[in-house]
């Protein structure tokens, strides 16, 4: 599973990496094609304004080429209705050579035979029946791989006689007839003309009319501007004018530049290509001088840390271009993530759902393990327990078998008591464990009747005592609760404060110091039992109440128990409405305190 989730990840690293690279690739290319249209427009823009400036000085000739330009589009209105004219004949004709192939391959499917032949040959041999005796066939027979065989088929007159011209232009098929391989009978075919002769003039007698208007269009053409005008149908006037683009070159470079046009038209750009992050502009000349710029680095070494990309402007001077126009960009990586955050989201939700799966199904394997060590323990002790009753049973059984024994009535009565006891003390065994699974399974009858707290635990303790002075222990019993009257089970609240107590005698390091008082608290009666015993750690107080947990006590094992107890206790308090909460400190004590709902009030 690790390898697995490692290998997950690193597929997903090895993506992030690959889509950074594309997108920064990409990033690169829209920058880069930026800056080509803007050197572009600062270019023409210069032209057009260069053109203008002439308009103004040329306008008496404007206007007097007026009328001329004004013929021109006419003529130009012309030419493009002959071309459509000429491109839907053309439609028409590939329409014609379309059905006509459909029938010939219609023809030859059915006669695979079929030999095309001329018009006038057509009217000379076979139209004749008299001369279809001069016709004669050469079958040519070719192996294809060596297995298929395939078969040409050659019609040629054996004697010329005097040709007979076509009539019309029908496509003729010869179809021969064979027998054993010669030609015993043919037949013909005729299908429409290949092409259609009347479509065929119309688009020739047009081609003639446009080459005529485009002789003429260059009538007026007397250099070699005017004629790049008429072709380009650009104004003459103006490109007459580039004529002295040569004086532009001429200008000083910063004349030639316009920041402001270019500042708007490098962000029209990048916003076209969906980039609208901040940059920085340097324009240098060609003598690497900065005409112009956005930030200045404090550290030189800086501008090498972002992202720079340059174009020459002006490259089409003759000689060098005049200038170089750079961009950076500070903040290209975050530009890059931000567009590739649709992709690391869900990647990144994925990978964290893989991970949190992975730690749960760990968390599982480890509590699976621990509870199945925990039960392992649990099946030992249950069996000490159960081995000491029983082993105790079968040694006083044996006893009374024996015929002395049997004849002294106080030994008898000893034995016997023993036997009772310990079957007494084998019975509790076998309730709390099946109490407890009756607990899991849902089926654990509890009676729900009127019942005094404080004369349960009273009951409780008296019933301990002589167990407590077994072990030279006190107890300090304060039931001062003036209000104590509950919903629940005498039964079971009486196991549940006998276990609380049971447990305070036995982690006693020394001779037990128990306190036991109630008290009411907002609607509840509230009841703590407290000792000064060994004390737990956080970490065993957070798990006192799970099956089968005992609280380790080293290499000396002088505590019995299944581990069953407090997980008794807490399912308990839990099924009549009520809270139990535990506060310990290592060798100090430990004090539980109880809470449940008083009768007639709502449990909290």
């Amino acid at each position: 599973m690790s390898i697995a989730l490692l290998g997950v990840i690193a597929m997903q690293y090895y993506f992030v990496k690959e889509s950074y690279k594309q997108k920064s690739q990409l990033f690169d290319e829209a920058v880069n094609a930026s800056l080509t249209a803007v050197a572009g427009k600062i270019e023409r823009q210069e032209i057009v304004d260069f053109a203008k400036a002439q308009e103004r000085l040329n306008q008496e000739k404007y206007k007097a080429d007026q009328k001329k330009q004004q013929q021109k589009e006419k003529m130009l209105a012309d030419q493009l209705k002959l071309q459509e004219r000429i491109k839907n004949l053309q439609v028409q004709q590939f329409d014609h050579q379309q059905s006509y192939k459909e029938q010939e391959e219609q023809l030859k499917a059915a006669f695979p035979n079929a030999i095309s032949i001329d018009n006038s040959f057509y009217e000379t041999y076979v139209r004749r029946k008299r001369y279809q005796e001069l016709l004669g066939f050469n079958v040519f027979t070719n192996y294809v791989d060596g297995t298929y065989i395939e078969a040409d088929i050659e019609v040629f007159a054996k004697r010329k006689i005097p040709t007979i011209p076509s009539k019309d232009d029908s496509t003729r098929f010869v179809i021969p007839i064979m027998q054993n391989g010669q030609v015993v009978a043919i037949q013909t075919a005729t299908l429409m003309p290949k092409v259609n002769s009347k479509i065929a003039f119309d688009i020739h007698a047009l081609d003639k009319q446009l080459a005529e208007f485009n002789a003429r269009r260059f009538e007026g053409a007397e250099s070699l501007f005017d004629t790049l005008a008429i072709i380009g149908g650009k104004s003459m006037t103006i490109l007459q004018d580039i004529e002295y683009a040569p004086e532009l070159a001429k200008r000083p470079f910063q004349e030639r530049l316009n920041i402001t046009y270019l500042r708007n038209e490098l962000a029209k750009e990048l916003s076209k290509r969906s980039i609208v992050a901040p940059f920085n502009i340097e324009v240098r000349d060609n003598q690497s001088v900065v005409i112009y710029e956005t930030i200045s680095h404090k550290n030189p070494a800086d501008q090498f840390k972002t992202a720079r990309y340059s174009t020459n402007l002006f490259e089409n001077d003759l000689g060098n271009a005049p200038g170089i126009l750079s961009v950076y960009f500070p903040q290209k990586s975050f530009i890059i993530r931000d567009n590739m955050g649709y992709l690391l989201f869900p990647m990144i939700a994925l990978l964290a759902l893989l991970i949190g799966a992975f730690g749960y199904t760990l968390s599982i394997i480890f509590k699976q393990k621990k509870i199945s060590e925990m039960k392992t323990d649990f099946m030992n002790n249950m069996t000490h327990e159960f081995k000491t009753p029983v082993a105790t049973i079968m040694i006083a059984s044996e006893s009374l078998r024996d015929p002395e024994i049997a004849a002294d009535g106080n030994r008898v009565n000893r034995l016997a008591n023993i036997i009772y006891d310990e079957n007494v003390r084998l019975g509790n065994h076998i309730e709390r464990v099946l109490n407890i699974a009756r607990l899991e399974k849902e089926n654990l009858k509890i009676e729900k009747v009127n019942v005094h707290i404080n004369a349960v635990v009273s009951n409780v303790l008296e019933s301990m005592q002589l167990q407590l002075q077994k072990a030279g222990g006190t107890l300090n019993m304060d039931l001062e609760a003036p209000q104590d009257l509950v919903i629940g089970d005498e039964l079971h609240l009486s196991n549940v404060f006998f276990n609380l107590v049971d447990n305070a005698i036995k982690y006693s390091k020394t001779s037990p110091n128990i306190t036991v008082k109630s008290i009411n608290h907002k609607g509840n009666i509230v009841v703590t039992v407290a000792d000064k015993g060994m004390g737990m750690t956080k970490d065993q107080k957070d798990k006192i109440f799970d099956q089968f947990y005992r609280i380790p006590t080293g290499n000396v094992h002088n505590v019995k128990g299944f581990g069953l107890g407090l997980s008794y206790v807490h399912d308990i308090v839990k099924r009549l409405n009520g809270s139990i909460q535990v506060k310990s400190e290592k060798d100090k004590g430990t004090i539980f305190e109880l809470s449940f709902p008083l009768k007639g009030t709502t449990p909290d």
